[in-house]
């Protein structure tokens, strides 16, 4: 039997994808490990290997949306039956319709194969790549299966160049930097063009969009991450009651700890205290499960396991990976591992599972000098914990007063889920433990 190729699943919040691109075509043969396919969400845009060895037969074009788990393709083994042609999968998305107004002239042309019973047939890639570069799809002939319409044929109807073979994170990049991918030469896969590549080229200056007379601005397009950004902060709150609560946390013994573990662990892992509040809240978590939960209108699911997300600033907007089972790392294997999660999301080298699960975020904005803010949840999460500056404080003892470290820490919760007294619980229980950090070593 062959073997089955899925489009993978990013994260929980993940309802659609397509194959932006085959990097091994239909009938080659793949080595177990290889890249196979290039996944396109929206919200990220990932390389997914093979995991056999054998002839591929592709089961999807190109720039087709499907859902998670859906089969795009097979592999078969040495010995196999291998069909002639490719297994394509019927599209079952609705095509775009044509119907020309009831008084209008309709000027007789050369049917298009892609045009049947007035019904066009077109990727959801070639319609958006059409819009962008404002060419007439339906004036278009298409070349993929059935005459369906493909990105390669928007292309070649446009003033622009041909298809360039990048990697999405590439195309971004090319985009921000106004750099043509035309003259830059891929070291990738097939030639393919990828961040390294990019990397010193020289950049113009970002286009402006004309305004009133004498003067311009600048447009910042919304598209790609930060179009999703903004959808998914705005349904977050639209879609659940979210209140905002801080509390002081002592970091005193937090900043002895972390200055004797940098000594310690030299060569081997930096602490950070964003690790520090990593431990601590998943050790919150499995005292207070109810913070660790996932909100349905028929039912509230208290989830088993402790996956801590953290968000990490990148040049397109915001990557959230993932610890995964935090609350059974120790400090030192969680500073290793939260290292290794933000070096590899400002490379654009997280793989499926880094992203995979959270069921608590983590957003941390105290290296840029802000004692407190209001995070938005990360859905469908019940609750978020914002990361602040730590400062110059003041405790008293009797009259005197005492300078000290401290931190605020500042909590949304989804007040569907929790009410705020076992909010401020959960909270107070995270501040605890960062106060008396020795209890993250245990």
């Amino acid at each position: 039997m062959p073997k089955e190729i899925y489009l993978v699943k990013v994260g929980m919040t993940m309802t659609e994808g397509m194959v932006s691109e085959w990097f091994i075509a239909d009938g080659a043969e793949v080595i177990k490990g290889e890249l196979l396919y290039a996944l396109e969400t929206e919200k990220i845009n990932l390389d997914v290997d093979a995991d056999a060895s054998g002839t591929v037969r592709h089961s999807v074009e190109t720039g087709i949306n499907l859902a998670p788990g859906d089969v795009v393709g097979y592999i078969y083994e040495a010995g196999e039956a291998i069909p002639e042609t490719s297994l394509t999968i019927a599209v079952t998305e609705p095509a775009v319709s044509i119907e020309a107004a009831p008084d209008a002239q309709v000027k007789p042309s050369a049917p298009s194969v892609a045009a049947v019973s007035g019904r066009l047939k077109s990727s959801p890639a070639a319609r958006r790549l059409a819009g962008e570069l404002k060419v007439d799809i339906t004036a278009l002939t298409g070349t993929g299966p059935a005459g369906r319409i493909v990105e390669a044929d928007v292309l070649l109807a446009s003033s622009g160049p041909g298809p360039v073979k990048a990697s999405p994170l590439a195309r971004r990049l090319a985009e921000q930097r106004g750099i043509d991918l035309s003259t830059v030469r891929g070291s990738g896969p097939g030639g393919r063009i990828v961040q390294a590549d990019l990397d010193g080229l020289e950049s113009r200056p970002a286009s402006k969009a004309a305004g009133t007379a004498g003067s311009t601005a600048q447009v910042i397009p919304m598209k790609g991450m930060r179009k999703t950004i903004a959808e998914r902060m705005q349904q977050s709150l639209q879609n659940s009651a979210q209140l905002s609560m801080d509390m002081l946390a002592g970091m005193d013994d937090a900043v002895s700890m972390r200055t004797q573990l940098l000594k310690e662990w030299e060569g081997e892992a930096r602490p950070t205290y964003t690790d520090f509040v990593v431990k601590a809240t998943a050790k919150a978590l499995r005292l207070h499960p109810q913070m660790n939960s996932v909100f349905a209108p028929t039912g509230i699911t208290l989830l088993d396991e402790i996956h801590i997300g953290i968000a990490v600033a990148v040049a397109e907007g915001l990557l959230v990976p993932v610890i995964r089972n935090a609350d059974q790392l120790s400090l030192k294997e969680i500073a290793v591992e939260s290292a290794r999660l933000a070096s590899s999301a400002r490379e654009g080298s997280l793989g499926l599972d880094d992203y995979a699960g959270g069921t608590f975020t983590l957003s941390a904005l105290g290296m840029y000098g802000v004692d407190s803010f209001t995070p938005i949840i990360n859905q469908p999460q019940s609750g978020i914990l914002g990361i602040n500056r730590i400062f110059d404080g003041l405790t008293w003892d009797q009259d005197r007063p005492i300078k000290t470290k401290q931190m605020n820490l500042s909590l949304t919760w989804d007040h569907r889920v929790i009410d705020g007294a076992p909010a401020a619980e959960f909270l107070a229980t995270v501040v605890e433990l960062i106060s008396q950090p020795y209890r993250l070593l245990v």
